[in-house]
């Protein structure tokens, strides 16, 4: 209980010190979600893809607290729990070095920075294709796919159980280089952010030769197709910020374009539009 209670506390005052501006505007999350978060609307606004769609789309309010609630209240709640967890680790000796193959903290900042990027999106990627193919997950990540109208907003849309799902891969993921976590890592997160609030956006940008690497929001608009191809029954495009795993692994697909192309999938209609009601959604049906 006294761990929980600390983690519980010190998660508090570290969300409190960014909102208050008592930390580091580069290492400011919540400040820098909504600065990213406004700028990407801006380019929507300024350079819609889809021109009849609204600037405040269906569930705008709905995604926006979707956003705060993933990445700030949830950390409250669940950061005690994983304390615990770690604390149950290294009582049998497991330590967050256990599992290294690749020792990065010997590495220059840039290659720190490199490999934990694209080491953290292989990890992503992979609980993605998870999240899709096994049925008890997929309950869960219906909430994501609910959306109907894209917009920034819908990149941190997402069940509160996704959360616990990916953050062990990506512990694992710190294990595998080293258990070390590059000083400079904000930079990893919020490059992150703004690739996931662009590939949701109602924005026509595909990077041109540079698709074949980085995600983008045509692509990902057809991750989010309600009509799926037969030779692709579980999805496609499962890429968080890079696609390269999508080409590796021939799990992309990008037919002509189709800007209006219907979203969501079969039976999306039982997902209730109350936020509170969808805490349960994955337990009840």
């Amino acid at each position: 209980m006294e761990t929980f209670l600390n983690s519980f506390e010190n998660t508090l005052y570290w969300i409190f010190n960014m909102v208050s501006f008592k930390v580091h505007w580069y290492k400011n999350y919540f400040w820098g979600l909504i600065f990213i978060s406004l700028v990407v609307w801006g380019l929507e606004i300024i350079f819609p893809w889809r021109k009849n769609q609204k600037i405040f789309r269906k569930d705008f309010w709905l995604d926006a607290f979707y956003m705060f609630f993933n990445f700030f209240i949830f950390s409250l709640i669940i950061s005690g729990f994983y304390k615990l967890i770690g604390n149950i680790f290294k009582q049998y000796g497991v330590s967050i070095k256990s599992l290294t193959l690749i020792d990065i903290q010997n590495f220059s900042p840039i290659e720190q920075l490199l490999f934990f990027f694209v080491i953290s999106d292989f990890f992503q990627w992979f609980t993605h294709v998870l999240l899709h193919r096994i049925p008890f997950l997929w309950k869960f990540h219906q909430i994501h796919h609910s959306v109907k109208e894209m917009g920034f907003a819908a990149h941190l849309r997402y069940h509160w159980m996704e959360n616990i799902l990916y953050k062990p891969l990506k512990t694992l993921a710190i294990m595998l280089l080293g258990g070390f976590e590059p000083e400079q890592a904000y930079i990893v997160h919020f490059i992150a952010i703004t690739i996931g609030h662009i590939n949701h956006a109602n924005l026509k940008i595909t990077w041109g030769p540079f698709k074949y690497v980085f995600n983008n929001p045509v692509m990902h608009l057809y991750h989010h197709s309600y009509e799926l191809p037969k030779h692709k029954k579980y999805g496609m495009n499962y890429g968080i910020s890079l696609s390269i795993w999508d080409y590796i692994f021939k799990t992309h697909y990008i037919p002509e374009v189709d800007k209006n192309l219907k979203l969501g999938f079969k039976g999306d209609n039982k997902i209730p539009n109350s936020f509170w009601k969808q805490l349960w959604v994955g337990f009840k049906n």
